[in-house]
């Protein structure tokens, strides 16, 4: 501090002395040019004014000169330490002609704190490589898993590498993508999900239920079901920028999925004699009709009805064990949506018939031909529209209309009047077996319905939503993508469980996304 004081003491001096004689040169010019050489007092001023602007452009060119050249020493000294200036030499303090023990010791003042930060910086990423010998995050009973920049493995600790069964080295620079072999419910997966906060966030969490973990081994590989919690920092300063933590869901998860295979197996007993009821009520229509009266031909109707609900039920559970175990397979043909959605309403007219429901529909004109899988999207059709009728209540009409979008999808609506959906339920109501408590006692389903609905739609590579208020009705839409757009996706779709033959594009459905 002293020299600092020292140069703010010196420098004030030498500007007042700079100034005085300044002010003493001005004074010369007028006792020149008025008295010796008796001139004027126009060219004594004149001269005056000249005099008055060129001396202190070397008055500020003498300050500047003392006072800036010390700190051009000094940043000096800062470009020859950045890392990112390599052409820069150190500065040589001995030229320096005005304030050089206070430039010495800022210089070596900076030289210090270099040496401190790159010790720091060394220190840091000894311990971002060695995180092993971190007691908490080493024995934390949680899988856990650090990433770098790259999305490489810097870190794994004893619980991650127990729980996938592999050594340290196999795990320690490796990609966690080919380490850890993760599947998704869903196309939002941990790469997509990474990429999207690398470029719009600075920290970011995220978390995954029903993550497919699939260890690699000798016969059967093993498979594990757990959730996921990713938590991002951008350019961490330690390295660490992906933190994961799985939590193992694997026997619970597990029993769900045991408990579906079951039910779908004793179903699966059912359809055989659900089939044969239904083909007798239709026989015994055709037989009877206009011989039986009007009371009986309601029975035999209401039968038929029961036996379609049943049909469907039984074609959810089969159809949500084959999503289950990636075994459902969709054949997306060419097909005109103006004969086929007109024709699907006409076979489950008699559902709504039987609840004194009118179904009304509209189909534009000159839609596009779409591709589709014909049994899938009557599974759609039918729970959607099953759906309309039983939440109907007290409303007696359900309208459906099929249109083009203004992204030339066809986007189809089914509307109803009834009871409506609650806003806190809305963002569930395509989640597997969720059922709204509001009407759960007085509306039969299994939850199976949306979730089937949304899984094959989604297969089709459209999208569906719903729009709902409580007591007004529910709308559930639909989009499908035009046929000769969605054989162009296919045919150029990297995926290698889409083939093209002579029946049409067929899709190996998989719940799962890597």
């Amino acid at each position: 501090m002293d020299q600092l004081q020292q140069f703010v003491r010196k420098g004030k001096l030498y500007t007042y002395i700079l100034l005085v004689l300044a002010n003493a040169l001005l004074i010369c010019v007028w006792w020149i040019s008025s008295e010796l050489c008796g001139w004027s007092l126009t060219v004594t001023l004149l001269l005056l004014a000249v005099a008055a602007f060129v001396l202190p452009l070397f008055v500020v060119r003498i300050v500047s000169t003392i006072f800036i050249q010390p700190l051009k020493f000094v940043w000096q000294a800062v470009l020859y330490i950045a890392p990112e200036t390599t052409s820069v030499a150190a500065p040589e303090i001995h030229n320096v002609r005005y304030a050089q023990e206070l430039v010495t010791n800022l210089v070596n003042h900076i030289y210090r704190l270099a040496d401190v930060a790159t010790e720091v910086a060394s220190h840091t990423t000894d311990e971002a490589a060695s995180l092993e010998h971190n007691f908490i995050a080493n024995n934390i009973p949680l899988p856990l898993v650090v990433l770098s920049k790259d999305e490489t493995i810097l870190f794994a600790n004893e619980a991650l590498l127990e729980y996938v069964e592999a050594k340290r080295e196999d795990a320690f620079g490796q990609s966690v993508y080919s380490r850890l072999d993760l599947a998704f419910e869903s196309n939002d997966t941990l790469d997509t999900w990474l990429k999207e906060a690398k470029e719009k966030h600075v920290t970011a969490t995220r978390t995954w239920e029903r993550v497919r973990l699939t260890l690699p081994g000798e016969g059967q590989p093993k498979t594990k079901l757990l959730d996921l919690v990713a938590y991002y920092n951008k350019e961490n300063p330690a390295g660490y920028e992906t933190m994961l933590i799985l939590f193992d869901h694997t026997k619970s998860y597990s029993q769900d999925d045991q408990a579906i295979s079951f039910v779908a197996l004793a179903v699966h007993e059912l359809r055989t004699p659900l089939t044969m009821l239904r083909g007798y009520i239709e026989a015994i229509e055709e037989d009877l009709n206009g011989k039986i009266s009007n009371e009986l031909s309601g029975f035999l109707q209401k039968t038929q009805a029961a036996a379609g609900q049943l049909a469907t039920f039984v074609n959810n559970i089969l159809n949500v064990a084959r999503v289950e175990d990636d075994q459902m397979v969709l054949n997306l043909q060419e097909e005109k949506w103006q004969d086929v959605l007109p024709a699907t309403i006409e076979e489950l007219k008699i559902r709504a018939e039987v609840r004194g429901i009118t179904i009304k529909a509209s189909v534009e004109k000159d839609l596009p031909n779409v591709g589709l899988d014909q049994v899938c999207m009557y599974e759609v059709m039918s729970n959607l529209i099953d759906n309309a009728i039983k939440y109907s209540g007290d409303a007696k009409e359900v309208i459906i209309t099929s249109k083009l979008s203004k992204e030339g999808l066809v986007e189809t609506t089914i509307q109803d009047k009834g009871v409506g959906i609650p806003e806190s339920a809305i963002p569930y109501i395509f989640d597997k077996f969720y059922r709204d408590h509001h009407n759960r006692a007085q509306i039969g389903g299994t939850g199976l319905g949306l979730f089937l609905c949304k899984t094959f739609i989604k297969a089709h590579g459209g999208n569906i939503w719903v729009h709902s208020k409580e007591g007004e009705g529910s709308t559930f839409g639909f989009t499908l993508v035009p046929y000769k757009d969605l054989a162009e996706e296919l045919k150029t779709d990297n995926n290698e469980s889409i083939t093209t033959n002579a029946h049409g594009w067929i899709k190996n459905h998989s719940l799962y996304r890597r």
